[in-house]
């Protein structure tokens, strides 16, 4: 699920021509052992029992940093895809919370007829009212939900295998509960794995030995498994809409200011006033993440003005040479 074409190649408005000198930032692939981890992402294969909170501490400890999170909180009983971000990729976190997808076991209290099931189960797509469960990590009120899919797999006896695709938030659990009452015999979930994270899935799953074993590789001097299981944060980003900037705008966009035409060399196409952006150096390197002031053509055209208002900068100043003036330098020269 996560696209893998580079900002180059999706940006296909190109605005100014520009060269990126090789001195400054450098190529996500291309970034110390260090700085992979410092800025990386790694998709756990969530095992039954341990919290999501206790995964990430262990994560932590296994990599010897100071700070992670993860995305999409699980439950004990559930294994499945955990998305987690280290360092500076933390803050990506709100930008991974929309779609979700799920292997569940549905129990049946009392058999029933497969076309009945297969009927019942099809009113529960779309909009759905639940009160999250007695022990949840959340007030319990009703709200909506959104399920967008929901596909029975097998059914052999009681027990029902099925794939739910669902807005992040929605509770299967009370999704089995609310089937059982519709159909009159009674439901629980017995089973449940996470499949999906958007934009996350099962394709480069692993798990906690493996990146223990990995990380005692690199400290034997064998670095390569490591790099492998860790991505660089800029992978996980192709859901979003993207532009190129200048070397000489990456500083002032790492001390926070906003994105101005002047400094933009290319854009992807059909960017619209409001959409999520996020800014990359010539490398491939994410700068920032803002909000689009400008649809793509305008950008294109405008010589001046805000094009992306900044709202997260994931890159330290100084990383590239300063190409901008404070005021008061401005003044004085």
């Amino acid at each position: 699920m996560i696209k893998s074409e580079k900002p180059l190649e999706r940006c296909k408005l190109e605005k100014s021509p520009s060269f990126t000198d090789p001195r400054y930032g450098c190529a996500p692939e291309a970034r110390t052992i260090r700085e992979h981890i410092e800025r990386g992402v790694i998709n756990i294969d969530k095992p039954a029992g341990p919290t999501s909170h206790e995964v990430v501490a262990w994560v932590k400890d296994i990599l010897k940093i100071n700070k992670a999170a993860h995305t999409g909180t699980l439950d004990p009983k559930v294994t499945g895809v955990l998305p987690v971000l280290l360092g500076t990729a933390t803050k990506l976190a709100d930008t991974f919370v929309a779609d979700k997808e799920y292997a569940c076991v549905m129990k049946l209290h009392r058999e029933v007829e497969e076309d009945a099931l297969r009927k019942i189960s099809e009113e529960f797509v779309g909009k759905i009212y639940q009160r999250p469960p007695l022990k949840s990590a959340v007030k319990r009120r009703i709200r909506t939900r959104t399920v967008h899919y929901i596909e029975i797999k097998e059914v052999e006896g009681k027990n029902v295998l099925m794939k739910v695709g669902c807005e992040a938030g929605t509770y299967i659990r009370m999704l089995c509960h609310h089937i059982g009452l519709a159909l009159g015999v009674g439901a629980h979930m017995s089973q449940l794995r996470r499949t999906k994270s958007f934009p996350f899935d099962e394709d480069n799953l692993t798990n906690l030995q493996d990146l223990k074993d990995a990380y005692v590789f690199f400290e034997e001097g064998d670095e390569s498994l490591l790099r492998k299981l860790i991505m660089p944060m800029e992978y996980t980003l192709g859901h979003l809409s993207c532009i190129i900037v200048k070397d000489s705008a990456v500083d002032a966009i790492c001390h926070g200011a906003d994105l101005t035409a002047p400094g933009i060399s290319r854009i992807e196409k059909e960017i619209n006033i409001g959409n999520r952006v996020v800014i990359y150096t010539l490398k491939g390197e994410a700068v920032s993440i803002g909000e689009a002031k400008m649809n793509s053509e305008d950008m294109f055209r405008a010589e001046k003005g805000i094009c992306v208002e900044t709202e997260k900068v994931f890159m330290k100043p100084g990383t590239y040479m300063k190409g901008w003036r404070r005021r008061a330098e401005v003044a004085e020269w």
